[in-house]
C-alpha cells in the first residue's frame, strides 16, 4: 500500500461522515459486512491532490457480494472484473481500492454514496434515466445482455414460452433483469441476491431465471449446474454498466472516465475482459 504524503492527505469532516452514514442506516438498505483492499499497485499521480476522497489513500468502492465473474470473493480477496478496471482508477489517483459490500438497493439508490460509505460503487450496475436522477454514472465500460436459464426439458426459449407455458419466473431483487420481466407482463418471484436466485431455480422455486449473461455463463461453467440446467435465451436490452459516484463529483468522474477511454485504447481493457470472460469484447454469449 501507498500513503500520501501530508502534503496530499485530504481533510475528512468527522462530523459530515458520522451524519450521514446515520441517514443510510435510515434508509433501511442492507448492513455494511466488511471492507476488502485490492492488492493491485498504487502509483503517486497529482490526480490525487484534486479530488476528495472519504478515506485518505483509498478509493473506496460499494458493491454487492457475489456477483461473478464482476465481483466475487477469491479467499479472503474480492476479485473480478468490476474490482480491475477501478483499480485503474485507484492507481491513477496514487491509493488502494477499498471494497465495501452491501444491499444493491442502496447502491442504486444512491444512498450509499450521499452517505459517505464509498466515492464510487462498481456493482454491474446499468445506467438507467431513473438511476441518473441520483447517481452520477461514469461513460459505459460495459455492454450488459439479459439471459434466461431454465431447467432442462421446459422447451421454452423465450420469456413468451414461459409465460404461455405457465412457467414460474425468477429474478434478483432491485435489477433491470426484474423490470424487463415485469414489462414483458411477468410478475417474477424476487430473490435477494443472484446467488439466492440461482438457489430458488436449483431448488423449484422458479423454472427459468432472468440474470445477465456473464453471470449465468459463469454458473454453467460449474458441472453440476450445466448437468441440469441450461441457457435458453439471450437478450439483447441494449443495457451497460456503468461506476456510480456521488452527484457533483465531477472531479473523480473526470478521472474514471480518462482511465475508461485509456484502457480501451491502449489494450489493457481487452486484456482485463479476456481475463475474465474468456472472450474479446463483442464475443461474449457466442458459440
Amino acid at each position: 500500500m501507498v500513503f500520501w504524503s501530508k502534503r496530499r492527505r485530504v481533510p475528512v469532516i468527522g462530523a459530515l461522515v458520522v451524519s450521514a452514514a446515520c441517514l443510510l442506516s435510515a434508509c433501511g438498505g442492507g448492513s455494511d459486512t466488511g471492507a476488502t483492499t485490492s492488492s493491485a499497485p498504487a502509483a503517486t499521480g497529482s490526480a490525487a491532490s484534486e479530488i476528495k476522497l472519504i478515506s485518505p489513500g483509498k478509493l473506496t468502492t460499494c458493491t454487492n457480494l457475489p456477483y461473478e465473474p464482476f465481483q466475487f470473493k477469491e479467499g479472503d480477496k474480492v476479485v473480478g472484473f468490476d474490482v480491475d478496471i477501478v483499480d485503474l482508477v485507484a492507481k491513477k489517483l496514487g491509493v488502494t481500492q477499498d471494497i465495501v459490500d452491501i444491499d444493491f438497493a442502496v447502491i442504486k439508490s444512491g444512498a450509499a454514496m450521499n452517505a459517505g460509505k464509498c466515492d464510487v460503487a462498481a456493482a454491474g450496475m446499468t445506467i438507467t434515466d431513473e438511476r441518473k436522477q441520483n447517481i452520477l454514472f461514469s461513460d459505459p465500460y460495459f455492454d450488459a445482455t439479459q439471459a434466461l436459464l431454465a431447467k432442462k426439458g421446459t422447451g421454452a426459449k423465450s420469456l413468451e414460452d414461459v409465460k404461455a407455458k405457465g412457467l414460474k419466473l425468477g429474478a434478483q431483487a432491485s435489477t433491470t433483469g426484474l423490470d424487463f420481466a415485469k414489462g414483458k407482463g411477468l410478475n417474477p418471484t424476487e430473490f435477494a441476491d443472484s446467488p439466492k436466485e440461482l438457489l430458488g431455480l436449483q431448488s423449484g422455486q422458479a423454472d427459468v431465471i432472468i440474470q445477465d449473461l456473464p453471470v449465468v455463463l459463469t454458473w454453467l461453467k460449474k458441472p453440476e449446474i450445466a448437468d441440469k440446467f441450461e441457457l435458453i435465451a439471450s437478450l439483447d436490452t441494449g443495457e451497460q454498466y456503468g461506476i456510480g459516484m456521488k452527484k457533483g463529483n465531477d472531479a473523480l468522474a473526470k478521472v474514471v472516465n480518462e482511465e475508461i477511454a485509456k484502457a480501451k485504447s491502449d489494450g489493457t481493457y481487452e486484456q482485463i475482459f479476456v481475463k475474465w470472460f474468456g472472450k474479446k469484447p463483442g464475443e461474449l454469449g457466442a458459440s
